[in-house]
């Protein structure tokens, strides 16, 4: 089986590329640059957990219209990143408009030339009630579409392994499957100490906290979410 993983080079994405190497003959990686506040952290993160894991094949893509349309504190410079709000049910300030649907794009047609049966992301549906782009109905849709505007002899599916886990599931079978966490990055604000206050950072922490494991990585700040 020949799969293409999304790799942001965050926890989740370092798990999901973890899975699809057990599960996939071959596994290449697809990275993107968006002129994000964290692009060079992550762009790292990516090539050290893909070294770790044995992708030798691998796509980095500047999508730096993301940034020109703005909308998000993640490519706008002058919308603050909000602290962590565990409790919000509202879509942040951190949404990238429809990243995921661009991602999935660029993606599916890297793994049309590939031949590949897979697309890996590592959406989690937790998010979703923040980011409607990480909800399972959005995916089967995706994948849908991906099916239709494509050759008639590709058949590609979109995997989403941790869709139905939390945080502590997602570190403890990182854990479990000995996905390089150490490598990873996660914070959306900060490119050389994690800030421990954004919401990425928070639903991270929390993540180790209730999987009763410490997180190796060194925060400014390092705050107890429950």
């Amino acid at each position: 089986m020949r799969s293409v993983v999304l790799l942001s080079g965050g926890m989740d994405s370092t798990l999901t590329a973890t899975i699809a190497r057990h599960e996939s003959s071959d596994v290449a990686a697809i990275h993107f640059n968006y002129k994000h506040r964290t692009e060079q952290r992550e762009l790292k993160a990516f090539n050290d957990v893909a070294d770790f894991l044995g992708i030798t094949k691998r796509l980095v893509v500047d999508v730096d219209v993301l940034r020109k349309i703005g909308g998000s504190s993640l490519t706008d410079l002058s919308i603050p990143v909000s602290p962590a709000d565990l409790t919000n049910t509202e879509v942040p300030s951190s949404y990238v408009p429809f990243r995921n649907g661009v991602f999935l794009a660029i993606a599916a047609g890297w793994a049309e030339v590939l031949d590949a049966d897979r697309l890996y992301i590592g959406a989690v549906e937790e998010d979703s009630s923040g980011y409607p782009d990480c909800r399972a109905v959005f995916f089967n849709a995706f994948e849908h579409a991906v099916n239709l505007g494509t050759k008639p002899t590709t058949n590609i599916k979109i995997v989403t392994p941790l869709i139905a886990l939390s945080k502590a599931d997602i570190v403890s079978k990182s854990l479990a499957l000995n996905a390089p966490l150490d490598l990873t990055w996660s914070c959306y604000q900060s490119e050389d100490v994690a800030c421990g206050e954004c919401d990425s950072c928070a639903l991270r922490l929390r993540g180790f906290a209730r999987a009763r494991a410490i997180d190796p990585l060194p925060y400014k700040k390092r705050p107890v979410y429950v």
